[in-house]
């Protein structure tokens, strides 16, 4: 196994878990510390937000930008203790994009390195239904991508994995 270091101070060790080990949204089990000790799993949660443009019905993909790490990336964030995944999901990208979105098909959960400590994702594909962006200090702009675009313009190549998941679950791949 190899690790590389990324722009954001994480350290991929692995690739995307096999979605067959991560079938159960509402799983809570397993540590839930977000400040305890490295070998604490930090907990988050994310979506790959979608929607249909105005102008032709295609499909684009939401990606969020954080000036701390100057990067883009699919709206997550760390669960809150006693959250579930997909609360956690939902309600991360209600904060970080504003928009409330429809959940839909389980995407897999990423697993690496962030700080020294094992972090996992869980990730579902959700379909924006209402909101508009206002920036804030997490997310400071939003851009609505073609899915080859949006593969292109994201930091991390784990975070490309799942536009390709998001294309799979929406029959379009």
């Amino acid at each position: 196994m190899s690790t590389a270091k990324n722009p954001d101070g994480t350290t991929d060790t692995t690739g995307p878990t096999d979605p067959s080990h991560t079938s159960n949204p509402t799983d809570t089990s397993g540590p839930t510390d977000v400040t305890g000790p490295t070998d604490t799993v930090v907990r988050a949660a994310g979506c790959v937000l979608w929607r249909r443009s105005s102008s032709g019905g295609e499909l684009e993909v939401c990606l969020v930008h954080r000036p701390k790490y100057d990067d883009w990336s699919h709206p997550k964030g760390k669960l809150k203790r006693g959250e579930e995944p997909l609360a956690g999901a939902l309600r991360e990208v209600e904060e970080e994009t504003g928009h409330r979105a429809a959940p839909g098909a389980r995407l897999p959960t990423m697993e690496y390195e962030a700080n020294g400590r094992p972090k996992q994702v869980h990730y579902w594909a959700a379909e924006a239904v209402s909101g508009t962006f206002t920036p804030n200090h997490e997310v400071d702009r939003v851009l609505w991508l073609a899915p080859q675009a949006a593969r292109d313009r994201l930091t991390q190549s784990r975070d490309r994995t799942l536009v390709d998941a998001l294309l799979d679950v929406l029959h379009l791949a």
